[in-house]
């Protein structure tokens, strides 16, 4: 059969590129410069997946768009529901300061970057633009955007309905109704829920499905007035809730001085098997609202006016039981309300000496680490079965309001304008409380005093407040079907403040203040403003009708910010000065901005059988934003550094082709090579690739429809996604100094500090790929499917998250083979 031929000559997935129809001679329409216009019109380099090839892929969230475009990848979920950092072409939104992408839903910017993964209504068509994209798009589009349009309102009531069930209890379902209520007014209602038991069971605790378990659910409505006249005014409600599991991480060592004594102290990570064991059952609670309306009025015959208002709250926390960050402080408590938590730290160990963790971990009969008790003392990694690393809280709070007013043009004439401001307030609350463990659980508040259950050990907690202001305007000219040219303008200024919300109180354990910045003055608030020129220039030329030869050139910015107060201090007097280490940090992080270059040409050969698009692209990053990880004994640090210079340049090739009625071809590669150029924060790690970028990813898919009679037919899809290996820290095969260094020489051991070394020349993801199928049969309204998502279940990593001066890394797993059925339907 010719189906079973075409789909048999590749394994696929979706190239973001694909036909919306199944004739030849269709185009897709799409809105990527706030404009209705064909794809191939467009001079940059866009992916689209439409409502077909959502359906077909049973795409529903960023992490599934993202798969099916070359050149991006998604951390997300790694540590709780709100972190995802995307990455597009070597440009990375890091954990704590502000995403590198803009998420436009329905003509809104969202403000925050848990929204990046939130279900976001009935999604009618995904657009992903590439390269910078402030001008048009606004805040935090320096690497890209992607632009979302939901269901609008039906001439008619519909239903819809799309459920599935599939394996470790895993049911995701959506449903909506939608239809007019008078002849100038139309609804739509939605809502989704996902739950699932997860892959990963905690050994400790029965195995308990308590690791990466998860459920949400989320309502959403839409009420548009004044169809089909001169104004349309859009209004929107949505609420959700997410309650799981988080932090499904375990440690893996990078110190080949200690590899003699057992091989495991220098793991390869990606040959790391995990295995959880953590006496906190971990959580994660989120909820969400958000509302807009939304104003399309038009002033004149070819003048409109488009404004927006728009709020969202987010809060949510976390639990999650601690890392060994904690353990030297129950060796050195100095408070007698300490004991109780010092008492259960030694009970703990002595009832499970020898049971059996991740190795090199091991349980000794008393909690002293290793280096001072070799006979029976303890090797602890994080999240341990005992009560000795404690416990963990963390909390992110956002609430903002948002508003962008602008006259656009709307004649067909060569010359189309638009002008317009945007303002945006956030105040937001972010905290990380570690606690003693006296075996009664996780008190849910920032700060517990030291006569609780349990007291707080470590608190960084801050308050945040930016307001934002921005004016833009662009101008496009086509003097002829052939030629246009573009110019694009806006500025930013973004205003933040910070105030640290951490009371005068000490640490139970050492006597110390309770936030190890205090040790170095007083916490006072403090206040920035940063601001930038994003200028956008494009180019395109027509020879034909078929293909487009087009240029643009970008500014990207991305807002400085605040570190909690005394990091650098904290950083200098735990590391630099004791070790040698050559890490240099700042209480106040810099803006990041960026020169992107593309060109590339794109069209269609022998009447849209076969569509192509091939891009190359350069750009230079200055002061890239980077997460970063501090571990010792005062308890944990994260902290936003800049690398000063990072060099981006690569090429991304796309082909669609239908080489017969029903049957669909697609292929994607993009290379991507980076290189750090400077980095004043970690000098050594210059040369060294960026972090979190895949050097290259490759899509393939096939996709076949065959009618079987009247209005039945089956279809089968394949999809095939191959992400090259990853960094995810500027220290790659790099060696540096640890706490292990400066211990080493004073411990029993005597041993020279250059064993206590760790070299994370092992911390690279290997590539892999990822086989999905699904196969079904339309069959009028109705359709049933099966499906398979990482078919061959290919064993990866999600992240690693080197703490480097620490001597390893936190890794988390990504996901399994997932096997279910699927029944969707539309009335």
């Amino acid at each position: 059969m010719a189906l079973t031929a075409g789909i048999a000559l590749v394994a696929v997935p979706a190239l973001a590129e694909e036909a919306a129809a199944a004739k030849p001679g269709d185009d897709i329409i799409i809105t990527a410069r706030r404009q209705n216009e064909r794809q191939q019109d467009v001079p940059a380099s866009v992916s689209v997946l439409t409502a077909s090839a959502l359906a077909n892929t049973g795409a529903k969230r960023a992490e599934d768009f993202t798969q099916l475009t070359p050149g991006v990848t998604i951390v997300t979920g790694t540590a709780e529901a709100g972190d995802t950092q995307i990455n597009i072409r070597g440009m990375n939104g890091a954990r704590d300061a502000e995403s590198s992408v803009a998420l436009v839903v329905d003509g809104i910017l969202k403000t925050n970057v848990a929204d990046l993964n939130q279900d976001q209504g009935t999604i009618t068509q995904v657009e992903i633009l590439k390269g910078p994209q402030g001008a048009l798009y606004g805040r935090n589009a320096a690497a890209g955007a992607i632009v979302i349009q939901t269901m609008k309102p039906t001439d008619v009531t519909t239903v819809g309905l799309d459920a599935s069930y599939g394996m470790y209890n895993t049911v995701d379902a959506k449903v909506h109704v939608a239809g007019p209520l008078t002849d100038t007014i139309g609804y739509v209602v939605g809502g989704s829920f996902y739950s699932t038991d997860g892959f990963y069971h905690n050994e400790f605790t029965g195995n308990s499905k308590t690791v990466d378990e998860k459920q949400n659910w989320s309502l959403d409505g839409r009420l548009i007035y004044g169809k089909g006249t001169d104004t349309q005014i859009d209004f929107k409600l949505r609420y959700a809730e997410f309650h799981g599991a988080s932090l499904p991480f375990n440690a893996a060592f990078a110190l080949p001085g200690f590899a003699g004594v057992n091989p495991a102290f220098d793991e390869d990570v990606n040959q790391h098997q995990f295995h959880f064991y953590s006496n906190i059952k971990p959580s994660n609670d989120q909820y969400s609202f958000d509302t807009s309306i939304k104003l399309d009025h038009r002033l004149t015959d070819t003048l409109k006016l488009v404004g927006w208002v728009s709020f969202s709250n987010v809060d949510q926390a976390l639990i999650a039981d601690g890392t060994s960050a904690d353990f030297a402080r129950f060796l050195s408590a100095v408070n007698p309300a300490a004991q109780p938590a010092v008492n259960a730290c030694f009970a703990s160990t002595a009832a499970l000496t020898g049971y059996p963790v991740n190795q090199p971990g091991f349980i000794g009969q008393i909690p002293v680490p290793f280096l001072f008790a070799p006979a029976t003392g303890s090797t602890f990694g994080p999240y341990s079965p005992t009560t000795c690393d404690g416990t963990q809280y963390q909390v992110r709070r956002q609430h903002d309001i948002s508003t962008e007013w602008r006259l656009e043009s709307t004649g067909n004439g060569p010359l189309s304008w638009q002008l317009g401001a945007y303002y945006l307030h956030i105040d937001r609350t972010t905290g990380v409380s570690l606690g003693a463990d006296e075996g009664q659980g996780v008190i849910p508040n920032l700060y517990n005093a030291p006569d609780t259950t349990n007291p707080t050990t470590l608190l960084v907690a801050d308050k945040f407040g930016t307001n934002v202001y921005a004016g833009f305007a662009s101008l496009e000219y086509k003097p002829s079907p052939q030629f246009t040219g573009g110019l694009a303008l806006r500025y930013d200024s973004e205003a933040r403040s910070t105030t640290s919300l951490v009371p005068t109180a000490t640490d139970p354990f050492t006597g110390g203040p309770i936030n190890p910045g205090q040790a170095f003055g007083p916490l006072v608030p403090k206040n920035a403003t940063f601001d930038q020129l994003e200028p956008k220039v494009t180019l395109s030329w027509k020879p034909t009708d078929a293909v487009n030869v087009y240029g643009n050139w970008g500014i990207g910015f991305k807002s400085g910010g605040f570190n909690n107060q005394g990091s650098s201090a904290i950083i200098q007097t735990n590391f630099v000065t004791p070790l040698g280490a050559d890490v240099h940090i700042s209480d106040q992080y810099n803006k990041e901005w960026s020169s992107a270059f593309e060109a590339g040409v794109k069209g269609n050969l022998f009447d849209h059988v076969v569509t192509f698009d091939l891009a190359g692209f350069y750009t230079q990053v200055h002061n890239m934003q980077f997460f970063e990880f501090f571990v010792g004994s005062f308890g944990l640090l994260r902290v936003v550094s800049n690398i000063d210079l990072v060099d981006l340049k690569g090429g991304e090739f796309n082909l669609n082709i239908k080489p017969a009625k029903g049957i669909r071809l697609f292929g994607a590669f993009n290379y991507t090579d980076s290189q750090i150029k400077r980095n004043s924060a970690r000098p050594e790690t210059v040369g060294n690739e960026s972090p979190y970028t895949a050097k290259y990813t490759l899509n393939l898919g096939a996709e076949g429809e065959h009618a079987v009679g009247g209005s039945t037919s089956v279809f089968l899809r394949a999809d095939y996604r191959l992400t090259g290996p990853t960094w995810f820290s500027t220290v790659q095969n790099n060696t540096v100094p640890t706490l292990f260094s400066g211990l080493l020489p004073i411990s029993a051991l005597a041993l020279p500090a250059a064993v206590g070394n760790a070299n994370y020349s092992k911390t690279r993801r290997d590539a892999f790929g990822i086989v999905n199928l699904r196969a079904g049969i339309h069959a009028g309204a109705y359709t049933v499917s099966v499906f398979a998502n990482n078919l061959l279940d290919k064993r990866y990593l999600n992240e690693v998250i080197p703490a480097a001066e620490f001597g390893g890394s936190f890794i988390s797993p990504g996901s399994r083979r997932l096997v279910g059925v699927e029944l969707a339907g539309k009335f």
